[in-house]
């Protein structure tokens, strides 16, 4: 202890210049078993298991920026498994499980605190409607609680409760496991625990082509080389849809939209959980540093820039000073965009392409962050094995074909409307 506190102290005191890597500076090999494409929070968990639990080590992860520079990083961190429909309730309880022992499987902290989500209502059919969702949740083993008014009010008493709200509250639906954890710990540990097991990340790696013959992926073309593969794995957010255009796959049921992210100047402790408010797109939480972190709707337009637009800043600020006018007063930080795949059903994507030996893990819509783990088991099953994960039966490509789809407005904030 003396000695790690020492150290500590020591690289403080010479400008943090002494820290070993946290993951090793590789050079691309001309072949892997597996190459993924994304070193983001799923990219990087899907490596980790596929070593850790497959026996894979011929595995590299191939990221066009830094690690923790994508989608993992640009988001408001909320984990949650509040959803309505098979097999979204059984894949985010199996992922909020996963978190649930996360920073000891990873030996890594990712600063998990399970605070609570907590859901507004906003009229009498609302909070009946958070009662069949809470009954939902129930039968499938995940805790969840109705408040009502008065419970609510003691629990939150910084919202506006006045005769002048235009939405009275009426109760709430209460996840106590829910939480947040920080996103960038996620990218780090799971980075570091896989270069641990001989992945081999690799960062400033752009793949430039897909390389196919015969119907069948052979390798990619990179910013640094051609890299050969047996199977190539896709998991890259917002961008899906350009890296399946270069294997000719032009019809994929994904749009991609920016999604804000915002952050105010520090105050003291205030808000205690996650907060989404069930009358309008916002939900709210505060971070370690105090800053209070909230988001809102997407931007209504296509994009694959990570900045949104001044219409959605003034929407999602007309929000949280309806429901808290006490934030009013509060200066901005910053904003930021993430850049979100949206699928018709707001259901991921975990499946088979029509290119032999190149897989597809995307179209996550609001649910990207929260998945992380699970979604990360779930490919590297199907990577290694050729088969779906039984909790990822229902994502494959093929259900906007067939007509099985997860119609799944708990996906989002829209969730809170219906």
């Amino acid at each position: 202890m003396r000695n790690s506190a020492f150290n500590i102290l020591r690289q403080g005191l010479t400008g943090n210049r002494g820290w070993p890597r946290t993951w090793r500076d590789r050079t691309p090999n001309r072949r892997y078993d597996v190459v993924i494409v994304g070193g983001g929070g799923h990219g990087l968990a899907t490596a980790y298991y596929l070593a850790r639990r497959h026996g894979l080590r011929n595995i590299a992860v191939l990221e066009k920026g830094h690690i923790g520079g994508g989608n993992v990083g640009r988001n408001t961190t909320v984990i949650r498994s509040n959803y309505l429909l098979p097999p979204n309730t059984q894949f985010y309880e199996h992922s909020m499980q996963l978190w649930e022992g996360l920073s000891q499987e990873l030996n890594y902290n990712v600063m998990f605190s399970q605070r609570g989500q907590i859901v507004t209502a906003h009229s009498e059919d609302q909070l009946d409607s958070f009662a069949h969702r809470a009954n939902v949740m129930r039968a499938n083993g995940i805790e969840a609680e109705i408040l009502d008014r008065a419970q609510l009010r003691r629990v939150l008493p910084y919202l506006d409760w006045s005769d002048r709200q235009r939405f009275p509250i009426w109760g709430a639906i209460l996840q106590r496991r829910a939480g947040t954890a920080r996103h960038d710990a996620v990218a780090w540990g799971y980075a570091r625990a896989a270069d641990r097991l001989g992945v081999d990340i690799i960062e400033n790696c752009e793949v430039t082509g897909i390389r196919l013959e015969a119907g069948r992926v052979t390798g990619l073309d990179t910013t640094r080389g051609e890299i050969a593969a047996d199977r190539v794995g896709l998991t890259v957010a917002g961008h899906t849809t350009q890296l399946c255009h270069m294997a000719g796959i032009t019809d994929l049921p994904i749009e991609s939209h920016v999604l804000q992210a915002f952050v105010t100047e520090p105050v003291k402790p205030l808000v205690h959980h996650v907060v989404a408010y069930g009358a309008d797109h916002f939900y709210i939480s505060q971070s370690d540093k105090g800053g209070l972190v909230f988001g809102g709707s997407l931007d209504g337009y296509n994009s694959f820039a990570s900045r949104g637009n001044l219409g959605i800043v003034r929407e999602v600020a007309e929000a949280a000073i309806a429901l808290m006018p006490c934030i009013a007063p509060l200066r901005l930080l910053r904003h930021w965009g993430g850049i979100m795949d949206m699928t018709p059903d707001a259901s991921p994507i975990i499946s088979r392409t029509p290119v032999e030996g190149l897989y597809l893990n995307g179209g996550w819509c609001y649910g990207g962050f929260k998945a992380t783990p699970a979604s990360g088991v779930c490919f590297a099953h199907l990577l290694a094995t050729g088969e779906d994960h039984p909790l990822a039966a229902g994502y494959r490509l093929d259900r906007f074909r067939t007509g099985h789809l997860i119609d799944e407005a708990g996906a989002g904030p829209f969730a809170w409307l219906q």
